[in-house]
Parts: structure tokens; C-alpha cells; sequence
């Protein structure tokens, strides 16, 4: 199921206020930068949360007397000027701040910022495309920095995700520099799901800590810690890892905002819901919604120039089944199986889409040439036991899912995959566990399979 591109929940990166000078006297800098990245090309639909969350943590940080820089949706380039930006005000002594939501990555067990212009394939695109916040922690700490701060919130599900081989879900540990408190909205490589409001339950429950100051910023953090903890039923644990050596609280103090290209202040309201189009209308919008999409029409241009462009067609195949387009979908890998017979990931991507749509033959014969390929082919052995799980195969989906997860133990598909064969197969007790580790490793998976028409 490698195109399993549910929005992951986003990863959100922040880094955040919680930091001050213990007496005005001492005329500490302190310096933010506070970014929200919600318009990816390649979500279904643009994140709310991030701008205001954004939006709401900058005014605070002000607040606070944060110097403040604040940016929405930025591509890479403005990403990078912004950052060093950041690093340009920071004097010996300061402390620094970085807020980021929107999406994360991690690789290489590092974690990566991701611009809203990324063109993320591979894993070697999260490196060169992604900010890795280690090195804007050491770039900030190379300036002199006292303090740095770094609060996350990027532990959603990306639709970068199932695009390559070692995805890893969530965030990753950090290597800090000596003076760096780094938070995490969530456990390390888990992912969390939005709470449908205007702010995420992160930044949400660190403003009201943030509002009721603390004698220092470890404490400040744990009463946010446990307030997350406690509102989502103990679901989402935030991750706290600290190397500071001297205590900080909050002090209030005039300061400068400067928007690099955000609107005016205030949070736009949310478009009234429109009128159902009938089906033909809505058809019509759908085909004009692909034909529009950014990513679609860059690779559909690639393959105007040339047809035989096996990369840029198998890309658009994936993204045409992210987006539901499946018969364009099969089209696509149609296309890249004949210009290259063995490419076992156009096999086994057109073996997860021909099992969504229901054509369990074809898709298990696709899986099947996938594995003879590749032997022990974790996405591919996870594509075919959801093969087998909807063709009431499900002692051979058990076996399935459990080599994908021997392979790759955090595989969620796989696990709640499995939870689900068990089940079916009199395993309830057995089966309910695996259900419930997938469910706290990605909430939004049982929505995910009810999309493949399993539940």
C-alpha cells in the first residue's frame, strides 16, 4: 500500500516561547521565528490549524518581548533566507526560538522541516528539499545563542509518506547543542490526528501555560505536557528532551513583529459550505481539480516532452491514486510497466490500486510478479495481504502482514491489517490488540481502510 497517503498526519514542527532573561536588567535578545506552512500541493486540502496556530503563538511570543518573524506557507528558498535571517539577529548570550507547523519528516534519524514547494520522491528529496532542525539548532548555536528553544508540532501524517522505501512515522530524536530545550507535540515516531478546531491541541494547551507563568520553563512545559496528555485520553503524549543548564520563566516586554508574507492579523473566517453539485457537475469539477493540480500538470508537462518518461509517469500514477483517480491511476502504471517490465514499484502500486477498487485477481497477480522481483518486499507483501484480507483469505492475510512486519515492525497498515485477519479468523483478544497499537501509532487508520472498503 505504498500510496497510502492519508494526511499523516501531519508532522508540525514548533519551537517555541518559553524562555526569558531572569531579570529585565540583564537586556537578554530574544529573538523567534515563528512559521506555518498549510498549503502542500500534494495534501487533498490545505491544514487549518498551522497558520493559526502561527498566528496565535507569534502574538504570545510578543508578548513576552520576542523580537518576532512570523511566515506563512513558505517555499524552501523563503524557508532558508527566513532562517538565516534568524540566525543573523542572534548575539552572545541570546536566546533563539523556532516555531514550526506544518509538516515533518524524519530521515536518517533526523528530523526535517518540509517548505510547502517540496518535491518529495524519494528519501534522498526529504535531505535536499527538507530543513533538518538539527542544523538550525547548531547554526543558531554557532552564533552564540545561550538558549535555544525548539517546540514541535509536526507529528502529522504527510502524503509524502508511503513514496519511499524507509519512511519512518513521526519525529525523530534530536542532537542538540548544549543549552537547547526541544519539545515534541508527540511521542517519538508516533503520529497524532487534527482535532477538527481552530487550534491544534498542542499550541492550544501550551497558550494557556503559557499565560499562566511559571517559575521556569520545565515547568511550564510539564503542565503542557499534562495537559495534552489528560484532553486526548492519553493518546498523545508530548516528548520533552532538555540540555539547559540555567532556569528561565516568561517575562512580558514590548517587542517587534515583522511579517514576512503573512495577511493582515486575524483569522480568516471559514467559507460557508456549498450546495451539492449534481453528479455530472461534480464530476466535471473533479476532472478540472486533477487537471489543475500543481504537481499533476508539472508531470504531465514532463511527459508532453516525452512520452517515455518512465519516472514522471510512474509519479503521476501515485498521485493520481492519492487523489482517488484510480482507473488514471492503473493508466499510469499501465504505461511504466511497458516501458520497464521490471519496475517491481509500479507492480506493486498497481497491485494496491487494483485492491481498492476491488479487482482482486489482477491485484494479486501484481502482487505476486512484485514479490518475485523483490523477495521480502515489505510494502509489497503489505499491498497483498490487504489483497487477501478482502478476498476473505485471512489466514493467508495473517501471514502477509505478520512477514511485512517482521520487516518492518511499524508498519501501521500491517499491524492493523493483521488486527483485523485475526479477528475474522476467531483470534479476537489477539486481534483487538493489534487494532488498538495501530490506532495509537496512527489514529486515522481506521479511517484509511473504511477508504479501501474494510472495516
Amino acid at each position: 500500500m505504498i500510496i497510502r497517503l492519508a494526511l499523516l498526519a501531519i508532522l508540525t514542527l514548533a519551537i517555541t516561547p518559553l524562555i526569558e532573561a531572569a531579570t529585565a536588567a540583564e537586556q537578554t535578545a530574544r529573538v523567534a521565528l515563528v512559521i506555518g506552512n498549510a498549503k502542500y500541493p500534494d495534501s487533498e486540502t490545505p491544514l487549518k490549524q498551522p497558520v493559526n496556530d502561527a498566528r496565535e503563538l507569534a502574538a504570545e511570543l510578543q508578548r513576552a518581548g520576542f523580537e518576532v518573524e512570523t511566515g506563512e506557507n513558505l517555499s524552501g528558498e523563503a524557508m532558508r533566507r527566513a532562517f538565516d535571517r534568524l540566525s543573523a539577529r542572534v548575539t552572545p548570550g541570546a536566546v533563539a526560538l523556532v516555531f514550526f507547523s506544518g509538516f515533518g519528516i524524519q530521515s536518517n534519524r533526523q528530523s526535517y522541516l518540509i517548505p510547502v514547494d517540496a518535491q518529495i520522491w524519494t528519501e534522498a528529496d526529504v535531505r535536499r528539499d527538507g530543513i533538518s532542525l538539527e542544523t538550525v539548532l547548531g547554526e543558531i548555536h554557532g552564533r552564540g545563542a545561550a538558549i535555544k528553544v525548539a517546540l514541535l508540532d509536526a507529528s502529522r501524517r504527510n502524503p509524502f509518506e508511503r513514496r519511499f522505501r524507509s519512511f519512518s512515522a513521526g519525529l525523530a530524536p534530536v542532537v542538540a547543542p548544549n543549552g537547547s530545550l526541544v519539545m515534541y507535540s508527540a511521542a517519538l515516531g508516533s503520529v497524532v490526528s487534527d482535532n477538527g478546531g481552530e487550534h491544534g491541541l498542542f499550541v492550544a494547551e501550551l497558550l494557556k501555560a503559557l499565560r499562566a507563568p511559571a517559575p521556569n520553563v520545565e515547568d511550564t512545559l510539564s503542565r503542557t505536557r499534562l495537559a495534552i496528555t489528560r484532553a486526548s485520553n492519553g493518546e498523545q503524549v508530548p516528548w520533552v528532551s532538555s540540555s539547559l543548564t540555567e532556569e528561565f520563566s516568561l517575562m512580558p516586554g514590548p517587542a517587534a513583529t515583522v511579517a514576512l508574507n503573512a495577511p493582515p492579523p486575524g483569522i480568516e473566517p471559514a467559507p460557508a459550505a456549498a450546495a451539492p453539485e449534481p453528479a455530472s457537475a461534480a464530476g466535471a469539477a473533479a476532472s478540472l481539480a486533477l487537471a489543475e493540480d500543481p504537481t499533476i500538470k508539472t508531470l504531465s508537462g514532463k511527459l508532453a516532452d516525452n512520452p517515455d518518461d518512465a519516472n514522471a509517469r510512474y509519479r503521476r500514477g501515485q498521485v493520481y491514486a492519492s487523489k482517488g483517480a484510480y482507473a488514471l491511476a492503473v493508466q499510469d502504471f499501465d504505461a511504466t510497466i511497458k516501458l520497464n517490465p521490471r519496475d517491481v514499484e509500479a507492480f506493486n502500486n498497481r497491485c494496491w490500486v487494483r485492491s481498492v477498487i476491488g479487482e482482486l485477481q489482477a491485484a494479486l497477480k501484481d502482487c505476486n510478479e512484485a514479490l518475485r522481483l523483490r523477495p521480502n518486499f515489505a510494502d509489497a507483501l503489505d499491498s497483498r495481504g490487504l489483497v487477501n484480507l478482502k478476498n476473505g483469505q485471512v489466514k493467508n492475510a495473517i501471514a502477509d502482514f505478520d512477514a511485512a512486519l517482521k520487516i518492518d515492525p511499524r508498519l501501521t497498515s500491517s499491524l492493523y491489517g493483521r488486527g483485523l485477519a485475526k479477528q475474522r479468523n476467531g483470534a479476537v483478544a489477539e486481534g483487538a490488540l493489534d487494532i488498538s497499537n495501530a490506532k495509537a501509532m496512527d489514529p486515522n487508520i481506521v479511517q484509511e481502510f473504511a477508504g479501501y472498503g474494510v472495516r
